[in-house]
């Protein structure tokens, strides 16, 4: 049985053999993986984004005039939830899986609410949360691209890059919801 020094020496060594050059202090074993400290910076400020989202999508369901984007909205709440907590898994020490083929974004087919309707107030409104959440989408969908990378473990940048992927979609299902109501 080793003893915490014999322990910490021999994967600094396997570490060291493996290129990643990590002093044991800089990383903290969470399940059965080790993280560096930089990696649960990531993945914490990462699940701070997405209850982010999911709070900004609750309220904005409740703001949203048309029922189709109050569905949207709900949606994305909900892919937010399964984000935020795949990330919660990760730092308990488990990487959930990953479908990495998500098409939800080239398959939304929204239908047109407003189409052929004057500018309302309404419309309007629903516009404004339409494309403020095309925003947050993209700065979310940049910070998985950037943070992909400080992960060293295979299966946990696939999940970032699948999540990525995820957050581009709803950019995009967002944006074919304003041009399927001309808010373009």
């Amino acid at each position: 049985m080793y003893n915490f020094h014999q322990f910490t020496h021999t994967i600094h060594k396997q570490l060291v053999s493996e290129g990643r050059h990590i002093l044991y202090k800089n990383w903290q074993k969470w399940g059965s993986m080790y993280l560096t400290q930089k990696e649960l910076s990531v993945l914490n400020d990462l699940k701070t984004q997405e209850q982010n989202c999911i709070e900004k999508y609750t309220k904005y369901a409740e703001l949203a005039a048309d029922e189709e984007l109050k569905e949207l909205f709900l949606a994305l709440k909900q892919d937010e939830q399964k984000h935020f907590e795949s990330l919660r898994q990760v730092l308990a020490g488990t990487v959930p899986s990953c479908d990495c083929n998500d098409t939800k974004g080239r398959d939304y087919a929204p239908k047109g609410t407003y189409k052929g309707k004057a500018d309302s107030q309404q419309k309007q409104s629903d516009c404004f949360l339409a494309t403020d959440s095309i925003g947050t989408e993209k700065l979310v969908s940049t910070e998985y691209n950037f943070d992909v990378f400080a992960a060293d473990n295979t299966d946990i940048r696939k999940l970032l890059a699948d999540i990525q992927i995820e957050e581009q979609n709803h950019a995009e299902m967002l944006y074919k919801y304003k041009k399927e109501n001309q808010m373009v």
